[in-house]
């Protein structure tokens, strides 16, 4: 498989990965309860899953290529309609299954958290089908899990800079091979927990230590507690806490969360200022319902930093560039 050469980038940023329509209720007062009706008080719907990932790329100003399934059902419509048209997001990579109902996720908000509920089918082909040779970019986010990605590789050759992320295993295996796949990765970025059970560690510190021996750039993130990091490249250490706001919903924090690490990274800023950007993009995105539809662009950015406290305004200098 012949890769583009490092020079001839033809995307700032590809994606792959499964794409969900999100139907989220926020405002719930507790956990709905059997032969009960429960009442929210806001609700929306929008693409999720990797969605989360590409629209927050896009909006943070980098050309983004996206590779997921879509059905040919109304809400395969609706989400290729939402991203290709009213985010401006390229799907020359994606590809549309006729009879594949297009997964859905709810979410249902409460108490600062939220539960899923989703009902998903099969794809008919795998991402590595759907892909073959990846394009020239500098950089990719993959999900670590099941299918190893084959594409990893010809990115990382290219000079194509891969961040990964992993989710939580319900099976509470927590299989240390899935590590492996680390070697052609720049950047890992788990959160806390899923971070510690995979390295087989007891605090976030540990974790984030070991991680840091795997790849380049190694970040642990906390939540509303923040997020810590290690860049080998550099030789920065940092550690950010977060930033306090009255969570909505939650979807989608981490996707935010890390495309805005992509970002800030392929713009080369210094660690601290790269966790403190990604904090304030997680921060400000669970303010809104839904994962894609509260990613903040930058014009929200500058607002933010505009109308901030004295000290945070100037802790984050460095958005009066935006």
């Amino acid at each position: 498989m012949e890769a583009h050469p490092a020079s001839t980038p033809v995307t700032d940023v590809f994606l792959s990965g499964l794409l969900f329509v999100d139907v989220v209720f926020s405002g719930l007062p507790k956990a709905p309860a059997l032969g009960t009706e429960t009442w929210a008080t806001g609700f929306d719907t929008g693409p999720g899953g990797i969605a989360n990932l590409a629209v927050a790329v896009r909006r943070l100003g980098l050309h983004t290529t996206l590779a997921a399934a879509f059905g040919d059902d109304f809400y395969g419509n609706y989400c290729w309609d939402a991203l290709s048209a009213g985010e401006d997001i390229d799907l020359s990579r994606s590809r549309r299954f006729p009879g594949w109902p297009m997964p859905v996720t709810a979410a249902l908000a409460y108490d600062g958290d939220r539960a899923l509920i989703t009902h998903e089918q099969p794809t008919p082909i795998t991402l590595n089908e759907m892909i073959g040779e990846p394009p020239a970019c500098r950089a990719a986010m993959v999900h670590l899990g099941q299918d190893p990605p084959g594409w990893l590789a010809p990115v990382s050759a290219a000079g194509g800079l891969v961040f990964a992320d992993v989710g939580w295993d319900p099976a509470g295996r927590w299989p240390e091979e899935l590590l492996d796949l680390l070697r052609q990765c720049h950047a890992f970025m788990p959160n806390e927990h899923e971070a510690m059970a995979y390295t087989r560690t007891s605090t976030p510190q540990a974790a984030l230590a070991r991680i840091a021996e795997l790849v380049p750039l190694a970040v642990v993130t906390r939540g509303d507690r923040g997020a810590l990091a290690i860049d080998a490249t550099t030789g920065e250490v940092a550690e950010v806490p977060g930033l306090p706001v009255d969570a909505v919903d939650t979807t989608g924090a981490g996707d935010v969360f890390g495309a805005a690490m992509i970002a800030a990274t392929l713009a080369g800023r210094p660690l601290a200022d790269r966790l403190r950007f990604a904090n304030l993009c997680a921060a400000l995105s669970v303010q809104g319902l839904g994962g894609a539809n509260s990613a903040p662009d930058r014009p929200r950015l500058r607002r933010w930093w505009q109308a901030a406290p004295l000290d945070l305004r100037h802790e984050y200098s460095f958005l009066e560039s935006l």
